[in-house]
């Protein structure tokens, strides 16, 4: 569900506004809460077991094969660029550990990728918003994993577009492939599906 915003504010304020809004319902309401171009967005459906399974498995794939100084943090905090008005949290980023030494949310400029696993109930926030709102944030890759089909998709090379910053490449996977996500290439072999 996307809340937008009123119109009766603008800029930093109505970003802010949002942002106290998202603080204060975050302990109160199940669900996650992030902050786009169009708004608040609550995906109000707690993670399933394929989904959480999905984050442990392609967290662990990588972890395995990326040096040690780079984590596949799959926690808190968000990555927010509040110039841009938007604060996302990626079910996994790839990010360097002296990087997480930080107060408050991750600088979105130094995530190496973020990975999301698509959400049964709200499939457009992945898909749609932020395939729009990663570039924006400058994050260089972004890996899409689909548990409804077992598909998903790669999309890197950001360049400059008349709407904006947009993902110039995108590599589409079927589960059993494998799948390279920067520098390094992982099998999306046994990931679950959705029932």
């Amino acid at each position: 569900m996307t809340i937008a915003p009123d119109g009766t504010r603008n800029g930093g304020s109505q970003y802010q506004a949002m942002r106290e809004f998202v603080e204060s319902m975050s302990d109160t309401l199940p669900g996650k809460f992030e902050i786009t171009k169009e708004g608040i967005v609550h995906d109000m459906m707690a993670p399933v077991g394929p989904h959480e399974l999905t984050v442990a498995q392609v967290s662990r794939r990588l972890e395995r094969i990326m040096p040690d100084r780079l984590l596949a943090h799959t926690g808190t905090p968000d990555v927010e660029s509040q110039p841009e008005g938007i604060m996302r949290h990626p079910d996994i980023m790839v990010i360097a550990w002296e990087d997480m030494e930080i107060q408050g949310s991750f600088d979105p400029h130094t995530i190496i990728a973020a990975i999301e696993i698509v959400s049964r109930s709200n499939p457009d926030n992945d898909w749609v918003s932020k395939v729009r709102d990663y570039p924006l944030l400058g994050i260089p890759i972004y890996v899409i994993f689909d548990p409804r089909e077992g598909e998903g998709a790669v999309l890197s090379d950001i360049h400059s577009t008349p709407d904006g910053p947009r993902y110039a490449t995108r590599k589409d996977f079927v589960y059993g492939e494998d799948v390279t996500i920067g520098e390094w290439t992982i099998s999306t072999e046994g990931l679950p599906l959705y029932p």
